[in-house]
């Protein structure tokens, strides 16, 4: 009798994970309250670059009060495992070459809401970095870094560096014309620092890059310089508005990979 136990047991656990994986959303509201957006973007540096052939991944993920969530397309699997990626071309910045692939869920006008298998996957996940003091925080979606600043060189050894860097901007998901935005960034580049800020638009970047000065949110906490993680909140910001992330062309690792979270503060209305 005790045979069959140990055999009906396991098979029906087995049964009901799967079940619920196949059909869990469609049984089980999300127990998570505002809508989330989860992309990638993948940079192939080129042979221009001191780091080549190192490349960089930016995981990005944006957690927003969404007033009208009727106005975008709400799905229930996680992103990152469906969906493909834009059509692609060479880039420049600052006379040197690379390759950008974006992942197609980046725009904002598609959110998700994790159903109650997946939340409870990534929220154990969450507790162990939490444990291992990877994070500050045990939220699954927004993450939260220490204040580590890079300590191999100083701040004007960064200045000069991020001066022939690479540089990125991160758009906010937002329905308001003016909002407020925890975010937290790493690297797991230990030998290098970035610098973010929080910039009004993607104009800024090309700014940047043109040489010209740019726009940032001068408050504190909407910007730190040479770090290699940090956590910081940026208080009316507008809808266009978003991070730029600037690394030096440094780069000590095959991948080096950018961790970014951003997380609208303002409640729903």
């Amino acid at each position: 009798m005790k045979k069959i136990f140990y055999f009906i047991f396991p098979t029906v656990a087995f049964l009901l994970i799967l079940f619920n994986m196949l059909y869990g959303h469609m049984i089980f509201s999300s127990p998570y309250g505002q809508d989330i957006n989860k992309y990638s973007v993948y940079v192939h540096l080129q042979e221009e670059w001191n780091s080549y052939p190192g490349n960089v991944f930016y995981d990005v993920t944006t957690v927003w009060s969404n007033p009208n969530p009727e106005s975008s397309k709400s799905v229930f699997y996680d992103p990152s495992e469906s969906f493909g990626y834009n059509s692609n071309q060479l880039q420049y910045q600052n006379q040197k070459s690379f390759v950008r692939l974006t992942h197609e869920f980046s725009n904002c006008e598609s959110s998700w809401k994790p159903p109650l298998y997946r939340y409870a996957i990534d929220a154990v996940r969450s507790n162990m970095e939490f444990i291992q003091g990877t994070q500050t925080g045990t939220d699954p979606y927004v993450f939260k870094f220490s204040d580590v600043a890079n300590e191999n060189y100083d701040l004007e050894k960064q200045k000069e560096l991020v001066q022939t860097g690479y540089a990125e901007f991160i758009p906010i998901c937002t329905s308001r014309d003016n909002t407020s935005y925890e975010y937290a960034i790493s690297i797991n580049d230990k030998n290098i620092g970035f610098d973010v800020f929080f910039v009004p638009s993607a104009k800024e970047l090309e700014n940047l890059l043109s040489g010209n000065p740019f726009e940032y949110y001068e408050q504190d906490g909407c910007f730190a310089l040479n770090r290699q993680s940090f956590t910081g909140n940026c208080n009316n910001v507008g809808a266009n508005s978003g991070l730029l992330v600037i690394i030096p062309d440094d780069l000590s690792l095959s991948l080096t990979k950018i961790r970014i979270s951003l997380h609208e503060t303002v409640t729903k209305s």
